[in-house]
């Protein structure tokens, strides 16, 4: 009876080995994996979250070569940033000067200054018998046409004492400035035998009559008589009785 019970045990042992064989690799492996488990602890993050971490930690350890061409772009604002400093800081150009470039095509038109007219020429003492009297007289009139000034016809005669007083306060600085600023001075010689020139007074200072010496015509650049002193009288002839006079029909 022994017998048979020992070849029992001896086919049963193989038999109950070859499960726990099967079993050691599966305990090993979850004895490595409690022990991963403690040493980094438990993860909260989905499967495939720990890739993802570590292509991410890679790629920063490792940057690319595209990395560099994102901090020179990011660095390139700076660079604008200072330019469009520097450019804002220039100086503008004022908006007379950009108008005018843009109408003119880019060149500037200069401003236009309005000088005053040169002084007219003021004749000497005395009257010139031999002047052609009509001819000077036109030549006045087309130049007050053209600036303004009025025409002074002065009358007179070189014998006359009245007409040489008035000749000395012309000569004088302050009248002559008033006569060549306001006025184109023609002096006609009326004391001698010249009928054209008798004619002229006539034309210009027609009430006739006694006429006294210098009679003093004030004629506007349209031709039209404004004041003849043979009318209203002479002013003194005197530097402030002919300053007034001048000044007060120059206007």
């Amino acid at each position: 009876m022994l017998r048979p019970v020992r070849a029992d045990r001896r086919t049963t042992s193989p038999r109950s080995a070859a499960p726990l064989a099967r079993r050691l690799p599966l305990v090993a492996a979850a004895v490595v994996a409690a022990g991963l488990t403690a040493a980094c602890g438990p993860s909260s993050e989905p499967a495939g979250s720990a890739a993802a971490a570590t292509a991410g930690q890679s790629s920063q350890a490792f940057p690319s070569e595209s990395q560099p061409a994102t901090a020179s772009a990011e660095t390139s604002p700076t660079a604008s940033a200072s330019a469009s400093a520097s450019a804002s800081s220039s100086p503008t150009p004022s908006r007379a000067q950009s108008g005018s470039a843009s109408a003119g095509g880019g060149s500037a038109k200069p401003a236009r200054t309005s000088a005053a007219p040169a002084p007219a020429k003021v004749p000497g003492p005395g009257y010139d018998s031999s002047a052609d009297a009509q001819k000077q007289i036109d030549a006045a009139l087309r130049a007050a046409k053209a600036d303004g000034r009025m025409v002074l016809l002065d009358f007179g005669a070189n014998w006359c004492g009245n007409c040489k007083a008035a000749d000395k306060v012309f000569a004088q600085s302050q009248t002559a400035g008033i006569l060549g600023a306001s006025y184109h001075l023609v002096k006609v010689d009326i004391g001698g035998n010249s009928s054209a020139n008798s004619a002229l007074l006539r034309k210009y200072s027609p009430s006739g009559g006694t006429y006294t010496m210098p009679v003093l015509v004030v004629v506007s650049p349209s031709g039209t008589v404004r004041t003849d002193t043979h009318v209203t009288g002479n002013p003194s002839l005197t530097p402030e009785g002919l300053n007034s006079f001048l000044l007060k029909w120059a206007a």
